[in-house]
Protein backbone atom coordinates (compact mmCIF):
# COMPACT_ATOMS: atom_id res chain seq x y z
CA UNK A 1 0.00 0.00 0.00
CA UNK A 2 3.13 2.46 0.49
CA UNK A 3 3.93 2.32 -2.97
CA UNK A 4 0.19 3.35 -4.23
CA UNK A 5 -0.46 7.42 -5.44
CA UNK A 6 -0.94 10.06 -2.42
CA UNK A 7 -2.92 11.84 -5.20
CA UNK A 8 -6.41 10.97 -6.79
CA UNK A 9 -7.27 12.96 -9.66
CA UNK A 10 -11.42 12.90 -9.67
CA UNK A 11 -14.54 12.97 -7.55
CA UNK A 12 -15.37 10.29 -5.32
CA UNK A 13 -18.50 9.99 -4.03
CA UNK A 14 -18.55 7.17 -1.75
CA UNK A 15 -17.02 6.38 1.45
CA UNK A 16 -17.22 3.76 4.30
CA UNK A 17 -16.32 5.50 7.86
CA UNK A 18 -15.09 2.11 9.45
CA UNK A 19 -15.32 1.99 13.43
CA UNK A 20 -14.30 -0.93 15.88
CA UNK A 21 -13.80 -4.14 13.69
CA UNK A 22 -14.32 -2.74 10.62
CA UNK A 23 -10.32 -1.16 9.97
CA UNK A 24 -10.42 -1.69 6.61
CA UNK A 25 -11.96 -3.02 3.67
CA UNK A 26 -10.75 -6.40 1.59
CA UNK A 27 -11.30 -7.52 -1.67
CA UNK A 28 -10.81 -4.12 -3.81
CA UNK A 29 -8.85 -2.77 -5.85
CA UNK A 30 -6.43 -0.19 -4.31
CA UNK A 31 -5.96 2.74 -5.88
CA UNK A 32 -4.66 5.52 -3.92
CA UNK A 33 -3.91 6.78 -0.32
CA UNK A 34 -4.18 10.61 0.19
CA UNK A 35 -4.16 12.35 3.50
CA UNK A 36 -5.59 15.70 2.90
CA UNK A 37 -5.10 18.33 5.68
CA UNK A 38 -7.88 20.03 6.37
CA UNK A 39 -8.52 23.84 8.30
CA UNK A 40 -9.80 21.16 11.30
CA UNK A 41 -5.99 19.24 10.78
CA UNK A 42 -5.63 15.75 9.16
CA UNK A 43 -7.71 12.95 9.08
CA UNK A 44 -8.00 9.66 11.70
CA UNK A 45 -5.99 8.15 9.17
CA UNK A 46 -4.77 8.16 5.61
CA UNK A 47 -7.97 7.85 3.62
CA UNK A 48 -7.84 4.63 1.07
CA UNK A 49 -9.14 5.12 -2.32
CA UNK A 50 -10.55 1.65 -3.49
CA UNK A 51 -11.75 0.51 -6.69
CA UNK A 52 -15.31 -1.50 -6.85
CA UNK A 53 -17.34 -1.88 -10.17
CA UNK A 54 -14.63 1.05 -11.26
CA UNK A 55 -16.04 3.33 -8.93
CA UNK A 56 -14.02 5.05 -6.67
CA UNK A 57 -14.95 4.33 -3.30
CA UNK A 58 -12.97 6.10 -0.16
CA UNK A 59 -12.76 4.10 3.49
CA UNK A 60 -11.22 6.02 6.49
CA UNK A 61 -10.97 4.09 9.80
CA UNK A 62 -12.13 6.44 12.57
CA UNK A 63 -10.44 5.22 15.22
CA UNK A 64 -7.04 5.43 13.13
CA UNK A 65 -5.12 2.85 11.38
CA UNK A 66 -3.63 1.14 14.54
CA UNK A 67 -7.04 2.23 16.86
CA UNK A 68 -5.37 4.72 18.49
CA UNK A 69 -8.06 7.27 18.61
CA UNK A 70 -10.61 7.11 21.67
CA UNK A 71 -13.87 8.14 20.71
CA UNK A 72 -13.62 12.01 22.34
CA UNK A 73 -9.97 12.11 20.03
CA UNK A 74 -11.39 11.46 17.06
CA UNK A 75 -11.12 14.42 14.59
CA UNK A 76 -14.75 14.46 13.14
CA UNK A 77 -14.35 17.64 11.69
CA UNK A 78 -11.31 16.76 9.66
CA UNK A 79 -12.49 12.90 8.43
CA UNK A 80 -15.98 14.70 7.26
CA UNK A 81 -13.73 17.79 5.98
CA UNK A 82 -11.49 15.57 3.74
CA UNK A 83 -14.05 13.30 2.46
CA UNK A 84 -16.52 15.93 1.46
CA UNK A 85 -13.12 18.05 0.08
CA UNK A 86 -12.40 14.66 -2.37
CA UNK A 87 -15.99 14.88 -3.04
CA UNK A 88 -17.64 12.31 -1.28
CA UNK A 89 -21.42 12.88 -1.06
CA UNK A 90 -22.62 9.55 0.01
CA UNK A 91 -21.39 8.06 3.66
CA UNK A 92 -21.58 4.64 4.94
CA UNK A 93 -20.40 4.26 9.05
CA UNK A 94 -20.14 1.43 10.73
CA UNK A 95 -20.44 0.75 14.04
CA UNK A 96 -20.13 -1.69 16.89
CA UNK A 97 -22.79 -1.17 19.31
CA UNK A 98 -24.51 -2.57 22.58
CA UNK A 99 -27.74 -3.67 22.52
CA UNK A 100 -30.52 -2.23 24.66
CA UNK A 101 -33.33 -4.45 23.67
CA UNK A 102 -33.69 -7.81 24.23
CA UNK A 103 -34.83 -8.53 20.63
CA UNK A 104 -31.59 -6.72 19.36
CA UNK A 105 -29.29 -9.82 20.14
CA UNK A 106 -25.58 -9.65 19.51
CA UNK A 107 -24.19 -9.73 15.84
CA UNK A 108 -27.48 -8.63 14.86
CA UNK A 109 -27.50 -5.43 12.54
CA UNK A 110 -29.38 -2.23 12.88
CA UNK A 111 -30.58 0.46 10.91
CA UNK A 112 -30.87 3.60 12.82
CA UNK A 113 -33.39 6.40 12.25
CA UNK A 114 -32.95 8.11 15.42
CA UNK A 115 -30.17 9.30 17.67
CA UNK A 116 -30.16 10.63 21.60
CA UNK A 117 -27.07 13.25 22.21
CA UNK A 118 -25.13 12.27 25.39
CA UNK A 119 -21.76 13.64 24.99
CA UNK A 120 -20.45 16.36 27.28
CA UNK A 121 -19.91 18.86 24.93
CA UNK A 122 -15.90 18.01 24.59
CA UNK A 123 -16.03 17.59 21.00
CA UNK A 124 -15.69 20.03 18.28
CA UNK A 125 -19.34 19.32 16.91
CA UNK A 126 -19.73 22.01 14.16
CA UNK A 127 -18.13 23.60 11.02
CA UNK A 128 -19.74 27.26 11.60
CA UNK A 129 -18.14 29.21 14.49
CA UNK A 130 -16.00 32.03 14.82
CA UNK A 131 -17.65 34.75 12.62
CA UNK A 132 -20.10 32.81 10.49
CA UNK A 133 -23.49 31.32 12.35
CA UNK A 134 -24.91 28.38 10.11
CA UNK A 135 -28.12 26.27 11.52
CA UNK A 136 -29.18 22.73 10.18
CA UNK A 137 -32.21 20.71 10.83
CA UNK A 138 -31.31 17.45 12.49
CA UNK A 139 -35.23 16.22 13.35
CA UNK A 140 -34.26 13.17 11.34
CA UNK A 141 -30.46 12.67 11.74
CA UNK A 142 -29.63 9.75 9.24
CA UNK A 143 -30.54 9.63 5.32
CA UNK A 144 -33.84 7.57 4.59
CA UNK A 145 -33.21 7.31 1.24
CA UNK A 146 -29.37 5.57 2.12
CA UNK A 147 -30.99 3.21 4.84
CA UNK A 148 -33.24 2.01 1.76
CA UNK A 149 -30.68 0.91 0.01
CA UNK A 150 -29.25 -0.77 3.35
CA UNK A 151 -32.50 -2.36 4.05
CA UNK A 152 -32.83 -4.48 0.96
CA UNK A 153 -29.49 -5.07 0.79
CA UNK A 154 -29.62 -7.14 4.18
CA UNK A 155 -32.99 -8.58 3.75
CA UNK A 156 -31.48 -9.82 0.26
CA UNK A 157 -28.50 -11.65 2.95
CA UNK A 158 -31.25 -13.22 5.22
CA UNK A 159 -30.36 -16.57 4.04
CA UNK A 160 -26.55 -15.94 4.50
CA UNK A 161 -27.17 -15.55 8.36
CA UNK A 162 -27.72 -11.49 8.12
CA UNK A 163 -30.43 -10.06 10.76
CA UNK A 164 -31.45 -6.56 10.63
CA UNK A 165 -33.51 -4.25 12.40
CA UNK A 166 -34.96 -1.75 10.43
CA UNK A 167 -35.13 1.23 12.57
CA UNK A 168 -33.71 2.52 16.20
CA UNK A 169 -32.20 4.75 18.35
CA UNK A 170 -28.90 5.46 18.93
CA UNK A 171 -27.49 6.66 22.86
CA UNK A 172 -24.46 7.88 21.80
CA UNK A 173 -22.90 8.68 25.12
CA UNK A 174 -19.18 10.23 25.69
CA UNK A 175 -17.17 7.36 27.02
CA UNK A 176 -14.52 5.99 26.73
CA UNK A 177 -16.11 4.02 29.86
CA UNK A 178 -19.10 1.75 29.46
CA UNK A 179 -22.28 3.06 31.11
CA UNK A 180 -23.58 2.20 34.72
CA UNK A 181 -26.08 -0.05 35.25
CA UNK A 182 -28.28 2.47 36.40
CA UNK A 183 -27.49 4.75 33.27
CA UNK A 184 -28.21 1.73 30.96
CA UNK A 185 -31.77 0.96 32.69
CA UNK A 186 -32.24 4.49 31.95
CA UNK A 187 -31.13 4.58 28.48
CA UNK A 188 -33.77 1.72 28.11
CA UNK A 189 -36.74 3.45 29.44
CA UNK A 190 -35.92 6.20 27.09
CA UNK A 191 -36.51 3.88 24.65
CA UNK A 192 -32.76 3.59 23.19
CA UNK A 193 -32.60 1.01 20.94
CA UNK A 194 -27.90 0.56 20.88
CA UNK A 195 -26.11 2.53 22.16
CA UNK A 196 -22.53 3.88 20.93
CA UNK A 197 -19.73 6.18 21.01
CA UNK A 198 -19.20 7.37 17.62
CA UNK A 199 -22.90 8.69 16.37
CA UNK A 200 -22.06 11.97 17.32
CA UNK A 201 -21.11 14.65 16.22
CA UNK A 202 -20.29 12.85 13.17
CA UNK A 203 -23.69 12.78 11.92
CA UNK A 204 -24.02 16.12 12.81
CA UNK A 205 -20.98 17.35 10.81
CA UNK A 206 -22.18 15.01 7.79
CA UNK A 207 -25.72 16.64 8.19
CA UNK A 208 -23.66 20.47 7.92
CA UNK A 209 -21.80 19.04 5.03
CA UNK A 210 -24.62 18.38 3.21
CA UNK A 211 -24.06 15.03 2.91
CA UNK A 212 -26.10 11.93 2.80
CA UNK A 213 -25.36 10.40 5.76
CA UNK A 214 -26.31 6.64 6.92
CA UNK A 215 -24.77 4.28 10.04
CA UNK A 216 -24.89 0.43 10.20
CA UNK A 217 -24.82 -0.30 13.86
CA UNK A 218 -23.66 -4.41 15.18
CA UNK A 219 -24.47 -5.35 18.51
CA UNK A 220 -21.61 -6.63 19.95
CA UNK A 221 -23.39 -7.13 23.66
CA UNK A 222 -26.29 -6.03 25.49
CA UNK A 223 -24.48 -3.24 27.66
CA UNK A 224 -24.65 -4.18 30.89
CA UNK A 225 -28.92 -3.92 32.22
CA UNK A 226 -29.25 -7.69 31.25
CA UNK A 227 -26.40 -9.13 33.63
CA UNK A 228 -24.46 -9.10 36.28
CA UNK A 229 -21.37 -9.24 34.26
CA UNK A 230 -19.66 -5.69 32.90
CA UNK A 231 -18.75 -5.17 29.19
CA UNK A 232 -15.19 -5.67 28.14
CA UNK A 233 -13.23 -5.52 24.54
CA UNK A 234 -12.55 -8.65 25.33
CA UNK A 235 -16.39 -9.57 24.58
CA UNK A 236 -17.23 -6.64 22.06
CA UNK A 237 -14.42 -8.05 19.91
CA UNK A 238 -15.57 -11.86 20.26
CA UNK A 239 -18.79 -10.84 18.70
CA UNK A 240 -17.57 -8.55 16.19
CA UNK A 241 -14.71 -11.37 14.84
CA UNK A 242 -17.68 -13.97 14.97
CA UNK A 243 -19.60 -12.00 12.68
CA UNK A 244 -16.95 -10.55 10.39
CA UNK A 245 -18.11 -12.29 7.78
CA UNK A 246 -21.57 -10.85 7.82
CA UNK A 247 -20.25 -7.53 7.95
CA UNK A 248 -17.84 -7.96 4.73
CA UNK A 249 -21.74 -9.19 2.95
CA UNK A 250 -23.38 -6.06 4.44
CA UNK A 251 -20.88 -3.56 3.25
CA UNK A 252 -20.21 -5.50 0.19
CA UNK A 253 -23.66 -5.20 -1.16
CA UNK A 254 -23.97 -1.79 -0.37
CA UNK A 255 -21.05 -0.87 -1.84
CA UNK A 256 -21.72 -2.33 -4.95
CA UNK A 257 -25.70 -1.20 -5.12
CA UNK A 258 -24.37 2.56 -4.36
CA UNK A 259 -21.50 2.04 -7.17
CA UNK A 260 -23.68 0.84 -9.77
CA UNK A 261 -25.46 4.19 -8.78
CA UNK A 262 -22.50 6.22 -8.87
CA UNK A 263 -23.68 9.23 -10.80
CA UNK A 264 -27.44 9.04 -9.61
CA UNK A 265 -28.71 12.40 -7.85
CA UNK A 266 -29.24 9.96 -4.97
CA UNK A 267 -25.52 8.86 -4.18
CA UNK A 268 -24.17 12.63 -5.26
CA UNK A 269 -26.76 13.72 -2.16
CA UNK A 270 -28.67 15.89 -4.51
CA UNK A 271 -31.42 15.87 -1.94
CA UNK A 272 -30.02 17.83 0.70
CA UNK A 273 -27.61 20.39 -1.48
CA UNK A 274 -28.29 23.89 -0.22
CA UNK A 275 -30.00 22.79 3.02
CA UNK A 276 -26.44 24.62 4.89
CA UNK A 277 -25.07 26.97 2.19
CA UNK A 278 -28.91 28.83 2.17
CA UNK A 279 -28.57 29.46 5.43
CA UNK A 280 -24.93 30.59 5.82
CA UNK A 281 -25.69 33.95 3.25
CA UNK A 282 -28.37 34.96 5.13
CA UNK A 283 -27.63 34.34 9.29
CA UNK A 284 -24.58 36.45 9.61
CA UNK A 285 -24.21 39.93 8.07
CA UNK A 286 -21.34 40.41 5.76
CA UNK A 287 -19.97 42.85 8.32
CA UNK A 288 -19.86 40.27 10.93
CA UNK A 289 -18.15 37.49 9.20
CA UNK A 290 -14.56 36.62 10.01
CA UNK A 291 -11.97 35.48 7.26
CA UNK A 292 -11.25 32.19 9.09
CA UNK A 293 -14.71 31.47 9.12
CA UNK A 294 -15.56 32.21 5.57
CA UNK A 295 -11.81 30.16 4.31
CA UNK A 296 -13.13 27.49 6.19
CA UNK A 297 -16.63 26.71 4.58
CA UNK A 298 -15.18 27.74 1.52
CA UNK A 299 -12.87 24.77 1.75
CA UNK A 300 -15.99 22.55 2.47
CA UNK A 301 -18.46 24.27 -0.46
CA UNK A 302 -15.75 25.90 -3.02
CA UNK A 303 -17.61 29.23 -4.20
CA UNK A 304 -20.45 29.29 -2.22
CA UNK A 305 -20.78 33.05 -1.98
CA UNK A 306 -21.14 33.17 -5.60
Amino acid sequence: MSSLPNEFQGAVHIAVIGGTGLQKLDGYEPVAVVNPQTPWGYPSSPIHILKHNDTPIAFLSRHGDSHQHAPHEVPNRANIAALRHLGVRTVIAFSAVGSLQEEIKPRDFVVPDQVIDRTKGVRPFTFFEKGLVGHVGFADPFDAKIADVVKECAHALAGDGVVLHEKGTIICMEGPQFSTRAESHMYRSWGGSVINMSALPEAKLAREAEMAYQMICMATDYDCWKSTEDVDVAMVMSHMSANASNAKLLIGAVLDRLSHENNSDLVQGKHWVGVTTGFLKFVTKPEGRKQEALDNVEYLFPGWLN
